[in-house]
């Protein structure tokens, strides 16, 4: 889950039919050439033009299938942080820059990455002046100018736009504007570290679209494009979506590297059970976000390949110690400790997931090189201290329900305010691919923990959606049995997410609330020495790990499944599982 998405996969789709629709004619030779017949007379042959002939234009041929087990809510970037919708946006709507196989920033838009060394980037660190290329076009051959990036700017920060988050434009954008129709220049309202990963890094709007729209409408939330966005910027344009069934791209002649397929299509099906059968089938080329538990059957016919990508996705519990929402025996960091001990995560690997997933010593930044510290241990399975550590905290009997006497203005306990707080872990039933089966999961730590003596209940929070609302409305008191990542570029993408003060709104960001973590993330934010910022966020992580706020279950990789027909990819660590080029000459 992410907010937008996010594994950064190179793939490169090469059929033999592409290939030989590429492949240039063979130039005359000697041999070849046709020789003048003997005695007659010859014909001065007239100079050859020196005007330059035009590119010969890009031809197509193929189509790769792709299955998605949910289907996007909205393709507009604008109004998503679903992981699906995310992994299609380098299709068809580039940004300045993506990040490569080594996690380095590669120009898309921009002519160039700015440093203080170009001029791009100003001495003080808050003014960056951007180069665009100026033969980048819009699919329907309209350039992509600096007013492109103003005007998304914009549609960020109006009120008129329900959009899915303004971080950092919000907070550490003081303004945004074009010098000309190529040069953007952004100014920052202090330094601001990780500007690289998070500003226009993926997308931007098409202002000549999506003006009209909003000034008719006064908003881009019903924008027709939103769904059937026809005029994009990549390889591929929309072409086609219908509902439950599929959606099309179809090849982009007007992007600066054409690609070779024809079209993608991504077919919508119901679950992993019905995209192995796809992939088994013939019916689909490549499958995205598999299960751990798939691999064998997708690979028993020989024309399957799974290849398992590094990702930054681990499986865990954030504990909830928040005072105003949580169990109160959260807040003791010994009963925090003993919940970990008293996990056989080890044999929950082994036994419920896949034992070369890499158990529970995992940290929050491992999609993030080189950030994440290799050094953290991860807590034992020791049922016998947990125990210990359950008494030490007041609790030598176990740990349940906790009644919470009311108490009236003037201090007196009131008995029909009285409140019981259950020990709650809570699990999301949305299957990841180190993780097919996260109810059992959850079902063996509730088994765990009650032989401890504490009692607590598995309760489910249907969807991604549900969480948020429940957490931003204060209704999760437990501990969360969630799957995470770093993301690819910056470890401070969706930092936001988890990581918080005590005066922050809990809808727009997350549950974990300690101040001087909060103080901690800021300077890293914002500090221009990268030595720096890895100590800060190595610091972070062993601060997490001493107080037991975040215990892992898991570290591992996303299986990825090609057909024989994909001849070759470049599979890259980084942590969200977007398609950077899905096809590339």
């Amino acid at each position: 889950m992410k907010r937008f998405v996010n594994l950064l996969i190179l793939i490169v789709l090469l059929t033999g039919t592409v290939l030989s629709a590429c492949t240039p004619a063979a130039p005359a030779t000697e041999e070849s050439a046709a020789e003048e017949p003997a005695g007659e007379e010859t014909v001065a042959e007239e100079p050859a033009s020196t005007e330059p002939t035009a590119p010969p234009a890009p031809t197509f041929s193929g189509t790769a299938t792709i299955t998605f087990v949910q289907e996007p809510d909205t393709l507009n970037p604008l109004y998503t942080s679903m992981y699906f919708s995310g992994i299609t946006r380098d299709l068809w709507l580039k940004g300045l820059w993506s990040f490569d196989d080594k996690n380095q920033a590669v120009p898309e838009i921009a002519a160039e990455i700015p440093t203080a060394e170009n001029g791009g980037l100003s001495a003080d660190g808050k003014t960056l002046t951007i180069k665009l290329r100026e033969d980048v076009t819009w699919s329907d051959g309209e350039p992509v100018t600096a007013d492109d990036f103003v005007f998304s700017y914009e549609m960020i920060l109006s009120d008129q736009n329900i959009v899915a988050g303004r971080y950092p434009y919000e907070d550490y954008v003081e303004s945004v504007t074009a010098a000309d129709l190529h040069t953007l220049v952004i100014t920052l309202k202090e330094p601001f570290a990780p500007w690289l990963a998070t500003i226009f890094q993926s997308w931007v709007l098409p202002k000549h679209v999506l003006q009209p729209v909003f000034e008719a409408e006064g908003t881009l939330d019903n924008a027709e494009w939103n769904r059937a966005p026809t005029v994009g910027v990549g390889p591929f344009v929309f072409s086609e979506w219908e509902s439950g069934s599929h959606i099309i791209f179809k090849a982009n002649p007007n992007w600066i590297h054409p690609p070779q397929l024809e079209q993608i299509v991504i077919q919508i099906v119901p679950d992993d059970a019905a995209q192995e059968a796809a992939i088994i089938a013939g019916d689909s080329d490549i499958g995205v976000f598999l299960s751990s538990d798939q691999i064998e059957a997708l690979e028993a016919g020989g024309t399957v390949n799974v290849v398992a990508v590094p990702s930054g996705y681990d499986e865990g519990w954030f504990m909830n110690v928040n005072p105003e929402t949580a169990h109160p025996a959260m807040q003791d960091v010994n009963v925090r400790k003993a919940i970990a001990m008293a996990t056989d995560r080890f044999t929950i690997v082994n036994d419920l997931l896949d034992p070369t997933i890499n158990p529970v010593n995992s940290n929050f930044w491992d999609g993030t090189a080189p950030y994440g510290n290799p050094n953290l241990e991860p807590y034992p399975y020791d049922p016998e201290q947990a125990k210990a550590l359950l008494a030490e905290a007041g609790y030598p009997d176990g740990l349940s329900e906790v009644t919470v006497l009311g108490v009236d203005e003037n201090g007196n306990v009131t008995e029909e305010e009285v409140e019981k707080i259950p020990v709650r872990l809570y699990y999301m039933p949305v299957t990841r691919p180190y993780n097919p089966n996260p109810e059992a999961i959850g079902t063996a730590q509730v088994s765990y923990l009650q032989e401890i003596g504490i009692d607590a209940q598995l309760e489910t929070i249907g969807d991604w959606a549900a969480y948020l609302d429940a957490r931003s409305n204060g209704e999760l008191l437990g501990l969360y049995q969630l799957g995470w990542t770093g993301d690819n570029g910056d470890p401070d993408n969706f930092i936001g997410y988890f990581f918080t003060s005590a005066d922050a709104p809990l809808a727009r960001e997350g549950f974990y609330q300690n101040e001087e973590v909060a103080a901690l993330l800021q300077r890293a934010r914002v500090s221009t020495i990268p030595e720096e910022r890895d100590a800060i966020y190595k610091q972070v992580e062993q601060m997490m790990a001493d107080n037991a706020d975040r215990v892992y279950i898991a570290h591992g990789p996303v299986p990825l499944a090609f057909r024989d027909t994909v001849v070759t990819y470049i599979a890259s660590p980084t942590a969200s599982e977007r398609f950077k080029e899905v096809v590339m000459q």
